[in-house]
C-alpha cells in the first residue's frame, strides 16, 4: 500500500493483488489492535542479518522522521512513547488501515481482492497469473505478500515460491516473536501465572542472551513478552538442531545468596508459618507449589522445622528455575517470520531484484526480522518506499 499510494501520486497505474476479503489484515491485529506503527529508535541493532550495511543503507534513507512525515502527508499523525515505540494518535490500528485504502481509492489505485497470484512471468512485460485469470502488460512488480508466519490472516510462504522462479535464493523461514514449547512435567500447573523474570538462554549450554521482562506460563510452556523478544534466537536455535533451555530468576531483585539470606530472615520471624505459606508471599503460590515439590519438600512444614540446605535449594531454585525448551508454537502463532529472499541479491538502494530487471521485494518476503516494537513495521515501509523510488527513478531515465 505503502508503495502503490507513491507511484500513484507519481503518475503512475497501479495494480494491487490481494489474496485476502480485505487489506491490512496484519496491521488490525498489531500491537493488541493498537498498531506499532514504527520506532523512534532505529538501528542495525534492532534487526537482525548478518549485513549490516544492508539494513544501514535503507535505514539512512528512510529513517523514523521521514516515515512520520510522509504518514503526515496521508493525513495519520503518530505519537511515541518513552521506549520509542510509535503508534496512531488513534490508537487505533483500524486508523492506518482505513486511511491507506482511503487514499488509494481517492488516487485511482485498484485492488484485487481474493486474487492470490500462483505465477509471474516476464516476456518483455511482466504476466500476472491468478485463479481469475491472466493480467499482463505490466512494467514492474514489487512482491510484497510477507511470509508464512500467522496463516489464519493469509500468512504463506507464496512470495519465495515466485521469487525462486526468477532465480532467487530462499533462506529457510523461521517463526519469531513467538511462544515456547517446553519439556516440563508441571506446565499445566503454572498455567496462567504471570510474573516478571530475568530470563537466561543458554544454547547446546552457552550463555547467550539474558532479557528482563514479563513472562507467562502456559499448558503448553511458556509466553510473554521477555519469551517473544528471545524466542529469534531461539527459533533460529532449534532451525540449526541445537539443545535449548532457559534459566529463569522468578526474583530478579535477589540473587541466590541474598534471597536465602531473606528466607532465613522470614522463618526466624514467623516460626509457626509454613514454608508454603512464607514463599507464597513472595510470589504466586502455584509457583511455589511447583517448587516445593520438585525439590521433595513438604509444603506444610513450618519455618522452624526448615534447615539451611533446604533453604539454600529453594533459593537456588527460584533464582535458577530451569526449563527444556523442545520447540517453539510455530507459524500459526507467531508474529512474524525470519528467512526469506536471500538480501545478497537485492539492491539496497532500489530494493530491486540483482536477477530479473523491474522486479523489486519489500517487507517481510525479504530475509530480514526486526526485534519487538516496530521493526518491522518500519522495514516494511522503508523498503516499500525505496522500491517506489526504485521504479520511479527508472522510469525517469
Amino acid at each position: 500500500m505503502m508503495s502503490a499510494v507513491m507511484l500513484l501520486r507519481a503518475g503512475f497505474e497501479v495494480d494491487i493483488f490481494e489474496q485476502n476479503s480485505k487489506a491490512g489484515k496484519k496491521i488490525l491485529v498489531s500491537g493488541n489492535g493498537h498498531c506499532n506503527i514504527t520506532n523512534k529508535n532505529q538501528s542495525p541493532e534492532y534487526y537482525l542479518l548478518d549485513n549490516n550495511q544492508f539494513i544501514q543503507g535503507i535505514l539512512s534513507r528512510f529513517d523514523f522522521k521521514k516515515l512520520e512525515t510522509y504518514l503526515n502527508s496521508l493525513g495519520l499523525n503518530i505519537f511515541s512513547k518513552s521506549d520509542g515505540k510509535a503508534y496512531p494518535l488513534s490508537y487505533e490500528a483500524k486508523s492506518v488501515v482505513l486511511i491507506f485504502t482511503q487514499t488509494l481509492q481517492k488516487l485511482g489505485g485498484k485492488i484485487f481482492y481474493e486474487h492470490k497470484i500462483t505465477d509471474i512471468n516476464k516476456h518483455g512485460l511482466f504476466c500476472i497469473t491468478c485463479k481469475q485469470g491472466l493480467f499482463d502488460g505490466y512494467d514492474s512488480v514489487i512482491i510484497t505478500s510477507g511470509g508464512p508466519a500467522a496463516p489464519r490472516l493469509g500468512g504463506n510462504d507464496s512470495g519465495h515460491t515466485l521469487a525462486r522462479s526468477f532465480g532467487h535464493t530462499i533462506v529457510p523461514a523461521y517463526p519469531v516473536l513467538v511462544p515456547l514449547v517446553l519439556d516440563f512435567a508441571h506446565a499445566k500447573e503454572l498455567s496462567g501465572v504471570k510474573t516478571y523474570a530475568k530470563t537466561t538462554l543458554f544454547v547446546n549450554n552457552k550463555q547467550e542472551m539474558t532479557i528482563y521482562g514479563d513472562i507467562l506460563f502456559t499448558k503448553y510452556g511458556i509466553s510473554g513478552l521477555a519469551i517473544l523478544d528471545i524466542s529469534l534466537y531461539v527459533s533460529l536455535a532449534i532451525l540449526n538442531h541445537q539443545r535449548v533451555s532457559l534459566s529463569l530468576n522468578l526474583l530478579p531483585a535477589f540473587d541466590r545468596q541474598t534471597l536465602a539470606r531473606q528466607i532465613v530472615k522470614l522463618c526466624k520471624n514467623v516460626p509457626y508459618m509454613s514454608i508454603f505459606t512464607i514463599l507464597s508471599g513472595m510470589l504466586s503460590h502455584k509457583l511455589a507449589s511447583v517448587i516445593l515439590k520438585t525439590l521433595g519438600v513438604d509444603a506444610d512444614l513450618t519455618a522452624s522445622q526448615i534447615n539451611q540446605k533446604q533453604i539454600n535449594h529453594i533459593s537456588n531454585s527460584i533464582t535458577n528455575f530451569k526449563v527444556q525448551v523442545t520447540n517453539t508454537r510455530g507459524f500459526e502463532y507467531a508474529e512474524a517470520a525470519g528467512g526469506g529472499i536471500s538480501i545478497d541479491e537485492i539492491d539496497a538502494k532500489t530494493m530491486g531484484s540483482k536477477k530479473c530487471k523491474n522486479l523489486y521485494f519489500a517487507g517481510e518476503v525479504l530475509d530480514v526480522v526486526g526485534k519487538r516494537g516496530g521493526y518491522n513495521f518500519h522495514f516494511a515501509f522503508a523498503s516499500g518506499f525505496l522500491a517506489a523510488e526504485g521504479i520511479k527513478t527508472i522510469n525517469k531515465k
